[in-house]
């Protein structure tokens, strides 16, 4: 998301586009008293467009556990009152945030996976190596595990293999080690210094070296992969019959979850190759509408 913008049941002002916003629209099929699920509503790009679309749709649950963009969403929402209904909390467990507020079923859930760019560019996040600032990477505040503490007790081989596997970054051991060497670790300078100081930066290359290591640090600081699967069971759990779920997903390891858990749903028969007949008798709760890759328009 972007900078804020103010809507009201009449007018829609939007400063900042959020990601896929036609495609989203047109892949929920909203519903005339339909009440929707907005699980990553960040300043609320797309619950905005939820309900700009008139009062045909109900209410629109924004779930966030970023109070400061939560605050944001709600007030650049406040025109369309109670049918915007801020929840500050995780995703994962949307099942319980909902019923806490006596919603048992919804029409469609969005889950638009990943950080904000203002997150990015805000300081206090401690997300960006754009800036020299406390190695945090927390979204949740209240959050027990930091990145700082992360980098300064993991031995080599977890922080490596955290590296390699969050990052995908092959050099993750070798990052580890130089780490390890410079520790204490305590800001986001810090660390891109020294990732910076193994990998080099070739001539050219526009993406920082330390990207893939800051990738998998706040994924593990948030726990995102774990979240990304909570969350899509919650999600189905949630859905009418004929109800949509749309994900939007940055990068390999959200949407290889995001597939495997559509194909799995989806599936009529999980028996063992080879059986003649099908003894499981799985039910699919899913459809997958799409298998094609969407594109912004």
């Amino acid at each position: 998301m972007g900078r804020t913008g103010h809507a009201s049941d009449g007018e829609f002002v939007v400063s900042h586009q959020p990601v896929l916003l036609t495609e989203t629209l047109h892949q929920l099929m909203l519903q005339e008293g339909g009440v929707y699920v907005d699980g990553t509503t960040g300043e609320g790009g797309h619950a905005q467009a939820i309900l700009q679309t008139g009062p045909q749709v109900k209410a629109v649950l924004g779930i966030d556990w970023d109070p400061r963009s939560l605050e944001t969403a709600q007030s650049r929402l406040s025109g369309f009152g109670g049918r915007f209904l801020p929840v500050p909390g995780n995703y994962a467990g949307m099942a319980g945030l909902a019923a806490e507020r006596g919603i048992t079923e919804v029409n469609g859930v969005l889950l638009d996976l990943g950080f904000s760019s203002r997150q990015v560019e805000s300081p206090g996040y401690g997300l960006s190596f754009q800036m020299d600032e406390p190695l945090d990477m927390r979204y949740d505040p209240d959050g027990d595990l930091t990145a700082e503490e992360i980098v300064n007790t993991y031995g080599e081989r977890e922080l490596g293999q955290l590296i390699r596997r969050y990052g995908e970054e092959p050099r993750g051991m070798s990052i580890a080690r130089a780490i390890i060497r410079e520790r204490p670790v305590a800001t986001t300078a810090q660390l891109a210094s020294i990732v910076g100081g193994v990998l080099g930066r070739r001539r050219g290359q526009r993406v920082n070296p330390a990207t893939r290591t800051f990738q998998a640090l706040r994924i593990a600081v948030n726990d995102e992969l774990s979240n990304v699967e909570r969350g899509l069971d919650a999600a189905v759990g949630l859905l009418v019959p004929g109800g949509r779920l749309v994900v939007i997903s940055y990068h390999s390891l959200e949407d290889r979850i995001v597939k495997s858990f559509f194909n799995r749903e989806a599936a009529t028969c999980v028996c063992p190759p080879g059986l003649p007949v099908c003894i499981c008798g799985k039910t699919p709760r899913l459809k997958i509408i799409n298998r094609r890759v969407i594109k912004p328009s």
